[in-house]
């Protein structure tokens, strides 16, 4: 049974936990603003806004719902764009129709959701943000620029809201339906129920005993899962990995950053930890995918998807990062650069999951940059991603890690291109060098994201760009012209 609040009711159903939150609320719900565009988590046409309870608070992040399980969403409150109209146009859909800001219309739901959420978020009330939010709706008509004004008065409505809560602020002002107000205490109400429940099963262990037997397949944010086996997981006997609180924390120990595996692109994002020890963070993942993405897709699952272009695979093999996998009564410690054996292949049982990820975070000599290239800025997958983490004592490199993506069958660590550059003085010709090693551990194929030539060519470009992003004083010319 899954239970949840979806607009103003609660909702339970038997319905299987795999089904599409979007074919639950249009096919079983007749709520049928929700759009079905792609399926893929790319047009918007779908999103939804999900609230969970986060230190007393309840915070919102916009959702594709084409790609979201129902299992993902018990004990929350589901917001469709039926569960923000008011008697007239709310003030979100006023600057819409204001700006003329929609056409055929098919997208619009989407977007007036995601602007919905900027409302109810805690971000600083400027265009900049508002436009920000809907960056996984796509428009086929507008040019959107008129979306763009419509952003901008949007975050006008928000900028008298000071330090008061959101969800005050908008239901005092009329910019979303009254019925918020009383969300928070509904999901503890829930919460509690749903906790009473799990005692009642016996469930206290951080896995139920048929999860431990290793039955069914785990699911963490399911965003390329469910683009590759969209029908198949409606049924298949899944354990879903995404509301579990012990496993999407990040937290500090000594030196080490732990992470959970159901942790979030966004719950990295947002992390005070991340913030101090990789202040271009914020820029970088910015490359990666689109916002309700980011709400969605978890580290774990990027791991364990073991796509050779995946973007935060490619980030943490350049941290040297180390798994620690667990089948529910045993674990065991593997580095990250050991789980691909081969494409898709994975040095991991069946019965096993990542219980926890950690690493040694940057000490102030070592430094780190991610950067990827695509046929399209945002919004699209690699061709070719790298990242690097390296530690220098003057101008002597004492280590370094080199991780690369789209080059070969899996992920890749760079092992002797990283393992050439340790002790030696950082140069020029050193860097030129590097590279060519990088060539002899590279097998990229041609395929619709680029040639082999054309893929051979970007890594060299990517790994001489990150040493110009980390050390400016290099001469910029000479390293682009070998």
């Amino acid at each position: 049974m899954v239970e949840f609040i979806l607009n103003n009711k609660e909702v339970s159903t038997d319905l299987p936990r795999g089904m599409l939150l979007l074919d639950f609320v249009r096919y079983y719900k007749n709520l049928t603003g929700t759009k079905i565009g792609c399926r893929e988590g790319d047009c918007g046409a779908c999103t939804v806004l999900i609230g969970e309870l986060q230190n007393d608070e309840v915070r919102y992040r916009s959702f594709t719902s084409c790609l979201t399980p129902l299992g993902n969403i018990d004990g929350k409150h589901v917001v469709t764009i039926e569960g923000v109209n008011m008697s007239g146009l709310n003030p979100v859909q006023q600057a819409m129709c204001d700006n003329s800001a929609t056409q055929c219309g098919f997208c619009t739901p989407g977007f007036i959701v995601s602007l919905a959420g900027f409302c109810l978020s805690d971000k600083q009330a400027t265009q900049q943000n508002a436009i920000a939010a809907v960056d996984g709706n796509i428009c086929r008509c507008t040019g959107y620029k008129s979306i763009e004004r419509a952003a901008a008065q949007v975050a006008e409505l928000m900028q008298n809201r000071g330090e008061e809560e959101p969800i005050k602020f908008v239901t005092n002002n009329n910019i979303l339906p009254a019925y918020f107000s009383t969300i928070k205490q509904r999901l503890k109400s829930l919460s509690l129920l749903l906790n009473g429940n799990l005692h009642k099963a016996n469930l206290n262990s951080p896995l139920p005993r048929r999860e431990r037997a290793g039955e069914g397949v785990f699911v963490g944010g399911g965003t390329d899962l469910y683009v590759q086996k969209h029908d198949e997981m409606k049924h298949t006997h899944s354990h879903f990995m995404f509301n579990r609180g012990e496993l999407n924390s990040v937290s500090k120990k000594s030196n080490k950053c732990i992470i959970g595996p159901s942790a979030t692109v966004t719950d990295l994002y947002e992390s005070e930890i991340f913030k101090e020890y990789f202040p271009q963070f914020k820029k970088q993942v910015k490359l990666v995918s689109s916002t309700p993405i980011r709400n969605m897709a978890t580290i774990g699952g990027n791991f364990i998807n073991a796509s050779p272009i995946g973007d935060f695979t490619i980030f943490f093999l350049a941290l040297d990062a180390t798994l620690v996998l667990s089948n529910g009564t045993k674990k065991r410690e593997l580095p990250l650069r050991n789980l691909y054996k081969g494409y898709k292949t994975l040095d991991r049982k069946p019965e096993e999951f990542i219980a926890k990820i950690y690493f040694d975070l940057p000490d102030r000599n070592t430094l780190f940059n991610f950067d990827k290239v695509s046929k399209r800025t945002n919004l699209d997958i690699a061709s070719v991603n790298s990242a690097i983490s390296i530690s220098m004592k003057g101008d002597v490199i004492k280590d370094a890690h080199i991780s690369a993506g789209g080059v070969g069958p899996v992920p890749m660590l760079l092992k002797k291109t990283s393992s050439y550059l340790a002790g030696k003085v950082l140069s020029e010709e050193l860097i030129t060098e590097a590279t060519e090693i990088a060539q002899s551990e590279i097998s990229p194929i041609s395929d619709a994201r680029g040639t082999e030539e054309y893929k051979r060519l970007l890594l060299s470009q990517l790994i001489k760009a990150h040493f110009i992003t980390l050390f400016p004083t290099l001469k910029v010319e000479e390293l682009l012209l070998n």
